[in-house]
């Protein structure tokens, strides 16, 4: 068990049978009475955020939340599939957990896998990965001195907008946060 007072940022624990992240923590204390705990907390199942006031001296069960290096295998059409790079064990993720990350995912990347006991709750992708463009619109002789871009489709089906001179061919870096172009790798 933990105390309202030892809440910081990154502490996982279980409040009314759900797993929440603590993402902001502020102490007050009041001229009088007890000192409130203030927080944002995360749902880490579902992912909604929520503010929420905790009186000194509430205390919550402690979840150990495991991160774990893991490398992307596979996929059958509705699951993912990623090993352990500790255990060897391979873990199965079903595509609606991932969401848009899976436009990300190219054989052999190593992501971050954040379980709670064997429930796998999510993944953390690196900051940049490198895709191979596979489709891409015709460039238009001209359009340059506007600073257009055109849309490429990569490997992983991934559809990212590019400069004009990116090419079938070139590998872009692409930045995994907001699913942008960075730069030809």
């Amino acid at each position: 068990m933990i105390d309202a007072n030892e809440l910081r940022k990154g502490t996982t624990f279980l409040l009314d049978g759900e797993l929440f992240e603590v993402l902001e923590y502020q102490h007050h204390k009041p001229g009088r009475g007890n000192a409130i705990i203030r927080t944002k907390i995360r749902n880490m199942r579902t992912g909604t955020t929520i503010p929420r006031n905790f009186l000194d001296g509430h205390r919550f069960e402690e979840a150990l939340v495991e991160r774990r290096t893991a490398q992307y295998l596979y996929n059958d059409g509705e699951y993912y599939y990623f090993m352990d790079l500790e255990t060897y064990e391979q873990n199965r993720i079903h595509a609606d957990v991932l969401g848009d990350k899976v436009g990300f995912l190219k054989d052999g990347i190593e992501i971050d896998l954040t379980t709670y006991g064997t429930e796998v709750l999510g993944v953390s992708l690196p900051i940049t990965v490198e895709l191979e463009v596979t489709n891409a619109e015709l460039a238009v002789a001209g359009d340059t001195a506007t600073g257009a871009n055109k849309t490429v489709v990569c490997e992983t089906g991934l559809k990212v907008q590019v400069p004009l001179f990116v090419e079938v061919g070139d590998t872009i870096r692409v930045d995994t946060n907001e699913g942008e172009y960075i730069t030809r790798a």
